[in-house]
């Protein structure tokens, strides 16, 4: 396996004129949803990060704001957004910059989604401050608010580029009708939606419409929060502020079915002289060229793994072996429970 991780052929962001190397950081666990996290610690990952050659960062203001435990402290609104702003001191152009608006906390500890012309506007302004930034590279609309038209939203998005705010604009989680509607008004450079070996949703009509209309897609959770990596067994404990306590697929015989797929990767990765990880972001960088992961990590010798996937090479057997081992109909478990159907993550 060739080991130099900054060489892989560079990935545009649709027809925004911006693109990246292929494996970028989500930084939402670096502030809730998977246990406590050092701040220092996760400025020095987003720092190392970048020497390693990442270019793309994916944050939200929201990451902070709520916990997977309801009533357990939590860092607060703009959070993520603060850290990533503190890394990038002295390196700001040598990052593209993700972030995201819409979703918002109430005192109760739950959430509602804005998308009015004019929080648009002012939700930009404070995350260009929290990020210490003038620009944002990559500016998404989290989730969709109902009572607003999403050419509403996305016009009030387009004044922003306009204004040399933003350089382009992205979608997270929408069907392939409000893209297009979105994208009517102003292209759309990424649409950001889980997508990994064991989650495979997109796979039907959103993955081609995105290509159909030239809009990149950034995958979420490409590493299945972890599952993929290999790194849990058997009688795994997640804790009350771990997330994935209230996940489908990480409880009981769920679990344990998912568990025997990812020995049957691993033994894959084993015969291939790579990580299960690895091997898993290479599916999905082999599936096309307009695919960007944004695995998570706290930790720098993930991220330099990670980064190493652009390095394996995986025949087109290869893929559609893998996609046959995690085919949709032998991974049991949804996505989401019934309390937390309204979260997002982008953890590994």
């Amino acid at each position: 396996m060739n080991e130099d991780t900054t060489a892989a052929a560079r990935t545009p962001l649709g027809s925004s004129g911006i693109s990246v190397r292929p494996v970028g950081l989500g930084l939402m666990g670096m502030s809730q949803f998977y246990g406590a996290a050092d701040p220092d610690a996760s400025v020095a990952t987003i720092q190392d990060a970048i020497e390693l050659g990442v270019e793309l960062f994916d944050t939200s203001d929201y990451y902070g704001a709520s916990s997977a435990t309801p009533g357990r402290p939590v860092p607060g609104f703009g959070h993520n957004e603060e850290l990533l702003g503190r890394a990038l001191k002295g390196r700001r152009d040598r990052a593209v910059v993700a972030t995201k608006f819409s979703a918002r906390p109430t005192p109760e500890g739950r959430s509602f989604f804005d998308g009015r012309p004019e929080y648009v506007r002012a939700a930009c302004e404070a995350s260009l401050k929290r990020l210490g930034t003038d620009r944002i590279d990559l500016y998404y609309y989290h989730r969709l608010d109902p009572a607003v038209p999403v050419e509403d939203t996305v016009g009030a998005m387009a004044d922003l580029v306009i204004e040399g705010k933003v350089r382009g604009i992205g979608l997270s989680e929408v069907s392939t009708e409000i893209l297009r509607r979105a994208h009517a008004v102003h292209p759309v450079s990424a649409l950001q939606s889980e997508y990994s070996l064991w989650e495979r949703g997109v796979e039907a009509e959103v993955l081609p419409e995105c290509r159909r209309l030239g809009i990149t897609l950034v995958s979420y959770s490409p590493l299945g929060r972890g599952m993929l990596t290999g790194a849990f067994r058997r009688g795994a404990d997640f804790g009350r502020d771990d997330f994935r306590s209230t996940l489908p697929k990480f409880q009981g015989e769920n679990f344990e079915n998912n568990l025997r797929l990812v020995r049957e990767l691993e033994r894959f990765a084993s015969d291939a002289g790579a990580a299960p990880g690895q091997i898993a972001l290479a599916w999905l960088l082999g599936r096309h060229h307009d695919i960007v992961p944004i695995p998570g990590s706290r930790r720098p010798n993930h991220v330099r793994a990670n980064l190493a996937a652009t390095s394996v090479r995986l025949s087109p057997d290869d893929v559609a072996r893998l996609g046959a081992l995690f085919d949709p109909a032998r991974v049991k478990g949804g996505r989401y429970g019934a309390l937390n159907t309204s979260q997002d993550g982008n953890e590994r």
